[in-house]
């Protein structure tokens, strides 16, 4: 594929949301880690450099060989990647004297430049750096200030190279997206070519291309990645494509069987298989997150197998994986900053003896939507929350009991059906119930009762690397906590969850 954009990753919060700022722009982008920069640079037509949580005046500093990038390439340099073509180019860089944090105002532009074609003069940016460019590198021109910052943009003489100590790729620089328009389709030449209609018809035929006739089987799970997956393939392979539900006895109320009532009308093949005892009894005794999902883990992978055995001369198996967990998977840092494990990401054990096909791999949840509605997918089945792979098991703090897994299904019944009677569920991106590791004094009647206490947690997010809570109305919480207090048996206290990503992540667990 041609046209790609290459994004160095050297550790910022933001890398992912530069990536889907290129994506919106309808151009294909990769993020590499920056001490894994592609052998071969030939696919790609402009290379952006992330920012960082380092200072470039450290020793441990990220400190990439960009000799095969720099004067070959359009070069965007964001935030730490304008420190660092500065500091080690002749500049100087050095901190500030109050970290430079928050919006701020490109003040002066220099005129007739193509980076900033059609931004204006007092154009809303954000900072986020504790160090400033005091001088420029060598050949560089400024072309952007703000009060504070003076060398708040440059660029370098005799080659396509640009800098910035601002974020575009976050909403609050107003003209961030003009901006990455600027220097990927004026300056790098990028065609915006990346649509859902063009990725079906390539994966399409990629997948045809790369399984012929052999048989593959997928486990869906009801969720809008396993959903598009399985119809993507469906249209490669068609009847090639074997389709398992597995019930792990942690799925919300009802769902098993309304999920597989879906599916009929879709002309997959579908197998359903209620394993809700399997799991329940791996999951004995255990309290630590990690733990829990790997327990989940190992009993699906189990189960999967036996199943996958029933069909005879299977070659490959399918994943719903997309973008975010391969990219959370692989850190820049390496696995000791993994927040939490992902379970479509790590390969098979050995005696599955399968290959791994993953349709979406390389998008982002919001892209797996639109390709989804490209497919014709029934806008319901798209519009449906995220739901955890392992499922009600992580919003039980502590262990996990038939009768904490009965609770909590009808906690979560009442809070997701409220949000759909109020016409508030399409207005929220992931909302559910946490099941509380403790219980409360309250009162019912004349008898004072001892019991759970269950936490609501509904978020606002894109693609859930960020997200803000939902501030949604009182009469509404207050009528979905009298319903659940007084509807499920074991609970008689119900907060609600007001914390942001970061710091807090959506799930608590």
């Amino acid at each position: 594929m041609q046209n790609n954009v290459l994004i160095l990753d050297f550790g910022s919060q933001y890398t992912q949301l530069i990536a889907r700022r290129v994506r919106e722009l309808n151009i294909y982008c990769e993020i590499y880690p920056y001490h894994k920069i592609p052998e071969d640079l030939s696919g790609f037509k402009a290379v952006i450099l992330s920012g960082s949580p380092f200072s470039v005046r450290a020793e441990d500093a990220p400190h990439p060989d960009l000799s095969q990038i720099r004067g070959k390439l359009p070069v965007l340099a964001v935030c730490y990647g304008a420190q660092y073509l500065a500091h080690f180019s002749g500049g100087k860089v050095e901190p500030s004297d109050t970290r430079e944090y928050g919006r701020a105002n490109l003040s002066v532009i220099k005129d007739a430049e193509p980076l900033f074609e059609n931004i204006k003069e007092n154009s809303q940016v954000w900072m986020s750096h504790s160090d400033s460019i005091i001088d420029l590198p060598e050949n560089g021109v400024r072309l952007a200030s703000t009060s504070d910052v003076l060398n708040a943009a440059y660029r370098i003489e005799g080659e396509e190279t640009f800098a910035i100590q601002f974020h575009p790729e976050v909403y609050h620089s107003t003209d961030g997206k003009q901006l990455l328009e600027n220097f990927l389709v004026k300056i790098a030449g990028t065609k915006q070519t990346w649509t859902p209609g063009a990725f079906v018809d390539l994966t399409v035929s990629e997948l045809k291309e790369k399984i012929g006739d052999d048989k593959v089987v997928l486990g869906l799970s009801g969720g809008v990645d396993s959903t598009v997956a399985a119809v993507l393939l469906h249209k490669a392979i068609g009847k090639n494509l074997y389709c398992i539900f597995v019930n792990n006895g942690l799925l919300r109320k009802n769902e098993f069987e309304s999920v597989l009532d879906q599916y009929k009308h879709m002309g997959l093949n579908v197998k359903g298989v209620d394993a809700s005892a399997r799991f329940l009894d791996a999951l004995k005794g255990l309290s630590d997150p990690e733990e829990k999902r790997k327990a989940i883990g190992n009993t699906f992978i189990e189960v999967f197998d036996d199943e996958a055995h029933e069909i005879k001369d299977v070659v490959y198996l399918a994943q719903g994986t997309i973008y975010p967990d391969v990219i959370e998977s692989v850190s820049v840092n390496g696995p000791s900053v993994t927040i939490k494990s992902h379970h479509n990401v790590g390969g098979l054990p050995d005696f599955m003896k399968l290959k791994v096909v993953e349709p979406l791999r390389m998008l982002f949840k919001d892209e797996v939507r639109r390709v989804g509605k490209e497919l014709g997918i029934d806008k319901e089945l798209l519009g449906r929350h995220p739901f955890p792979g392992p499922g009600l098991a992580i919003r039980i703090l502590g262990d996990i009991t038939a009768e904490k897994v009965r609770i909590l299904q009808e906690v979560d019944h009442v809070f997701i059906q409220g949000l759909r009677d109020w016409m508030l569920y399409d207005k929220v991106w992931q909302a559910g119930a946490i099941l509380l590791p403790i219980q409360s004094v309250g009162v019912m009647g004349d008898e004072r009762t001892y019991e759970q206490v269950v936490a609501l947690r509904a978020v606002e997010s894109t693609d859930g690397m960020t997200a803000d809570w939902v501030n949604l109305p009182y009469e509404f919480l207050q009528k979905t906590s009298n319903t659940i207090i007084n509807r499920v048996k074991g609970v008689n206290r119900v907060v609600y969850d007001i914390s942001s990503k970061p710091p807090a992540t959506i799930e608590w667990e």
